[in-house]
């Protein structure tokens, strides 16, 4: 394959010693990537090792500037005037100030990834360094294998909350954590709605009566039942209609209790550009968890409602950070976007040292929600965890790889063995046909979240 006109302009004579191979077959630490950052006054592009995290923090101070990730419209408007799909690591394509990881100059040869077809150009290290030779060089990446992110050991959850906490306020932590983070209490309707899931004499009227007592919980649930999604015959004039006839107890329960929790906290104005917003993950995640459930064996089924309302809180830390750490969440979302491969949860933990899993279920735990829901929140990005109830947080963990890879943006993506099958009694092609069906479904969806977020 000809290299693209562009590409062969700024590599000039170092074309000559460039080798093409697949870019899944190149050495990982020779994988590069190139960030495109702005201010509003200038432009500036960072290069560093691809599976680096950038600490985008760090470089501002340095350079005594506040950059962030340009937006991607302008980055696409930048692609395109190189012809290209992706911007391979090489400066010269845009001509923009380069800042370089020093990391990068310690290896003895660099693969640039292309874009087309998936290919990576292979270099020695020396032909880089003299293309780039103008580029400024900081150390501004971190390894992110030097990142200890604690996914298995619950009981050290508070511990790091509070030592984080501490960290960032200087305030020495004695409370409890509900104390500690003066988060508001459990919503009326959520204590409700846990009494009344806990009470086997419960019957649909009682479930009414509480949707009922909130007047906007109640307009929501009706709206919902009557969406395209759900296709009602006839309308839907009631919340006795809602549960009756369309949504059914169960799901009403859930979404009452995720509307109830969710609107507790204040919804963040930042947020991470390229995330698609609190609700609508939330949507995404229940109804996959729900597809997932449904689909398993009846002997290992897990319970539907327990898994939908734990996909409808899984990004309820998300929250707890604008709310604990608001200083600090601006860091967390600037650094979401210019490291879109990296987990959050790797990200957070270099940021705060506790990640937004650990604080919600640590929050969940003291608000008295069901242990399956808490767990699932707590190791959903732990494909590994095999403690009680791991299968709400493995139908968690596969729901989002299978959004993730049909372009839902929900953050880093992993590849799925088909051991993840196998251990929840899953069959692959069933369940991709049904995500490809789920995500052709988007507008309603969408739809469905801006109930939500009314």
């Amino acid at each position: 394959m000809d290299l693209p006109v562009a590409v062969q302009q700024a590599l000039g004579e170092s074309a000559a010693g460039v080798s093409l191979r697949d870019a899944s077959q190149a050495n990982a630490y020779q994988l590069l990537r190139m960030v495109l950052l702005t201010d509003g006054q200038e432009n500036l592009q960072v290069i560093c090792r691809k599976e680096d995290l950038i600490d985008l923090e760090q470089l501002n101070k340095e350079l005594h500037r506040d950059y962030r990730l340009m937006k991607s419209r302008d980055q696409l408007r930048v692609r395109e005037r190189a012809g290209l799909k992706a911007l391979p690591a090489l400066p010269s394509l845009t001509g923009w100030p380069t800042v370089i990881d020093d990391k990068v100059d310690r290896l003895e040869s660099v693969a640039l990834e292309l874009g087309e077809q998936n290919l990576a150009m292979v270099m020695p290290a020396a032909d880089f360094q003299s293309l780039t030779h103008k580029a400024a060089r900081r150390s501004f990446a971190v390894d992110v294998s030097s990142i200890a992110v604690n996914l298995n050991e619950p009981g050290k959850d508070r511990d790091q909350l509070h030592s984080a906490i501490k960290k960032f306020t200087g305030l020495r932590i004695q409370q409890r954590l509900d104390d500690t983070l003066e988060l508001p209490p459990l919503p009326e309707t959520a204590q409700r709605i846990i009494h009344l899931r806990v009470n086997p004499n419960a019957v649909m009227g009682d479930l009414v009566d509480i949707v009922e007592s909130d007047p906007s919980l109640a307009a929501q649930v009706v709206s919902w039942a009557s969406s395209s999604f759900y296709a009602a015959a006839g309308q839907v004039k009631s919340v006795h209609d809602a549960v009756s006839r369309v949504l059914g107890f169960d799901l009403v329960m859930n979404l009452a209790m995720g509307l109830s929790l969710g609107r507790a906290l204040k919804h963040p104005k930042d947020h991470p550009d390229g995330y698609v917003d609190y609700w609508q993950q939330a949507i995404w995640q229940a109804q996959s968890a729900g597809v997932l459930a449904s689909m398993m064996p009846r002997d290992r089924r897990p319970l539907f409602g327990l898994a939908y309302l734990a996909g409808l809180l899984h990004n309820f830390g998300y929250l707890l950070l604008a709310q604990v750490f608001p200083p600090h969440f601006k860091l967390v979302c600037r650094s979401l976007e210019v490291n879109p491969d990296i987990d959050s949860s790797v990200t957070e933990h270099y940021l705060l040292g506790i990640t937004r899993e650990q604080m919600a279920a640590q929050l969940m735990e003291n608000w008295g929600m069901p242990d399956e829901v808490t767990l699932a929140i707590r190791y959903q990005k732990n494909p590994g965890y095999d403690g009680p109830h791991n299968v709400y947080a493995r139908l968690l963990w596969l729901g989002r790889q299978l959004l993730t890879q049909r372009g839902v943006a929900l953050g880093a993506g992993q590849v799925v063995g088909d051991d993840v099958y196998d251990g929840l009694g899953l069959d692959r092609t069933r369940v991709e046909a049904q995500f490809d069906e789920l995500v052709e479904s988007k507008d309603s969806i969408m739809a469905m979240a801006g109930m939500m977020g009314q």
